[in-house]
């Protein structure tokens, strides 16, 4: 009640009046029953963008540390992290993977969508990076459809580092600043029913994750990185060219 109120009447509304996003595909979203909605990740303000955009609740896992800070300020963060449908994760001990594998299970379970990030942190640079498997061992376990996203410009109007997105945009080459509409496109459901009972083997997990990362790049028009997003953060933290790292590809439009 909490959800659907505030995003009705709070959340939503604000969002759509002063961004005012684009987005297609909607029709692609089941009705009723379970789904697996997997998205890019550019910005903080994907989780909001995505929820708005989409009539019915998506749950969402997120850090735990998001619903315990102390405090009225504490108290409002949880708050509104639940008014867009996020849920507390236990990510500590290196549980992370196990934790929002059950709780995504057991969203499913009751027939609700469910939404993650399959390269488990923003992208660093603007682009598509690696798909972490347990997305793959989450579709084939649940049966459920697997809906790609893509999030469009978040990161030009919520960059890194920044939590409240902005209206307007300096781009190079521009005198002025340009108002930015970010974008959700919805893709057409994935089906991977033939791999039923197959949620052990590695190359059938990684096969899964790739069609699914290469959906969301057709959608995003992305560039893709066969790196994983943290490896790629760890790389510029130190100060690194995240190119020179990659391994030699004969077609880099492609994930693999």
């Amino acid at each position: 009640m909490l959800y659907l109120f505030l995003r009705r009447f709070l959340v939503a509304p604000i969002a759509k009046l002063l961004f005012r996003p684009k987005v297609t595909g909607l029709e692609n979203i089941p009705e009723t029953g379970p789904a697996l909605l997997v998205s890019n990740h550019l910005a903080f303000s994907d989780s909001i963008f995505l929820p708005v955009a989409v009539p019915r609740q998506i749950v969402f896992p997120a850090k735990s540390e998001y619903f315990t800070g102390p405090g009225l300020k504490g108290k409002l963060v949880a708050t509104f992290f639940r008014s867009i449908g996020q849920i507390p994760i236990d990510r500590s001990g290196g549980r992370a993977s196990l934790a929002a594998l059950n709780t995504g299970l057991e969203i499913l379970g009751k027939g609700e969508l469910f939404g993650i990030y399959p390269e488990g942190t923003r992208s660093p640079d603007g682009r598509l990076y690696k798909g972490k498997t347990g997305v793959a061992r989450m579709a084939i376990v649940a049966g459920v459809p697997v809906i790609p996203v893509a999030m469009i410009d978040t990161e030009k109007i919520n960059p890194p580092g920044t939590v409240i997105p902005k209206w307007f945009v300096k781009e190079p080459g521009r005198r002025l600043p340009r108002l930015v509409r970010p974008g959700v496109a919805i893709g057409k459901p994935l089906d991977f029913s033939r791999y039923e009972g197959m949620e052990r083997d590695r190359f059938v997990l990684r096969s899964v994750t790739d069609e699914i990362m290469y959906a969301m790049m057709e959608l995003s028009g992305q560039e893709y990185v066969d790196m994983y997003a943290e490896k790629a953060k760890e790389l510029l933290k130190a100060g690194e060219n995240i190119d020179d790292h990659l391994k030699p590809r004969l077609d880099d439009t492609k994930a693999s």
